[in-house]
């Protein structure tokens, strides 16, 4: 093109970046030849001169949940917003797929790397790549502090509290838990904070009511149909996310029990479904986008250099609980009572 056009490789290089040094009308000419001769940048060939990739890399458990799609959308918005692209896989809360994913992450020379753990997820060696290369490395929503690294959460305890607190509030006095997989901080922080809210207002804490999985539809169901065969059953229920509170709902309803006045159920994540099923789920609201753009800036803010901290830091986000039918006692089926 330089030859074609009677002027130096860099013009054209700088031209077809719209660099200022430029003038406008030899950045057409340059364009336009270009389209002429069909030269398309390589991206790799750049990427491997500067020694940057400008993809951010993402681990999820399952894309397909309201809130991993969420948590993924704030990601892309801020790594768009500097040119990044950002390459997404799903662990299918498969330790094994986890493992095999960051290896590939890595090979494929990410600049950072965003992971929502999976739900069976227990060792961490296989970050020690990304760790001892610094390679910038956040967990988002789904941590762990066994691992030296950078973390964006909720407050898990205090949301778990409220919702507890809630139910208890409505006058239930016999208040179950769907309770996620123990390994999981967030799972493990909702427990206590349930736990801790029965403690305070003096009332006893039964494990017979305490249902642990992982967390899905079909696990709902099955936590309702454990629970309410008991011969005490429970008369509320606060699960870890709104897909296993609904499952959970469905085959209470099924059942004949009536909801929320022999049953009240709270769940957590706000899903879109949440507020479309009846009784509308009272639930706990969860940003998952500012989550995923906070992830993004931290990992942004050190790949380009603008962060110099060495110390990680772990930031956690307030929640609200968004009261609806499912947990009022004496509420009609139809909308939302407060938030």
């Amino acid at each position: 093109m330089a030859r074609a056009l009677g002027v130096s490789a860099t013009t054209v290089s700088r031209a077809l970046k719209d660099h200022y040094s430029i003038g406008k009308s030899t950045i057409r000419k340059v364009k336009k030849k270009a389209a002429e001769m069909g030269y398309e940048p390589n991206a790799i060939a750049s990427s491997l001169r500067k020694k940057k990739t400008n993809a951010i890399g993402v681990i999820v458990s399952h894309i397909n949940r309201p809130f991993i799609s969420s948590l993924i959308s704030g990601i892309e918005a801020v790594c768009s917003r500097y040119g990044y692209n950002v390459i997404i896989t799903q662990s299918l809360d498969s330790y094994k797929k986890e493992r095999e994913d960051v290896k590939t992450m890595f090979n494929s020379r990410v600049d950072g790397l965003i992971v929502s753990l999976a739900a069976e997820t227990d060792r961490y060696e296989h970050f020690d790549p990304f760790i001892k290369n610094n390679y910038p490395l956040v967990f988002a929503d789904r941590v762990s502090f066994e691992i030296d690294t950078d973390k964006v959460l909720v407050d898990n305890f205090d949301a778990a509290y409220m919702a507890t607190n809630h139910l208890i509030g409505q006058g239930y006095r016999r208040i179950g838990h769907l309770a996620g997989v123990q390994q999981r901080h967030m799972y493990q922080k909702r427990l206590e904070g349930y736990l801790t809210a029965l403690r305070d207002h003096r009332m006893p804490v039964d494990e017979n009511v305490i249902h642990y999985s992982k967390l899905s539809y079909e696990d709902g169901i099955n936590g309702a149909e454990t629970l309410l065969n008991r011969d005490l059953r429970p008369d509320a229920i606060f699960a870890s996310n709104d897909t296993s509170a609904i499952g959970f709902m469905q085959y209470a309803e099924e059942c004949g029990y009536s909801i929320p006045d022999e049953i009240g159920v709270v769940g957590f994540n706000n899903d879109p479904v949440s507020s479309i099923i009846r009784p509308q789920l009272t639930t706990i609201d969860h940003p998952a986008v500012e989550i995923g753009k906070k992830a993004a800036e931290i990992v942004l803010d050190k790949v380009s250099g603008k962060s110099q901290t060495q110390i990680p830091q772990t930031i956690s986000f307030k929640t609200k609980l968004l009261i609806r039918n499912s947990s009022v006692k004496g509420s009609p089926r139809g909308g939302s009572n407060a938030s």
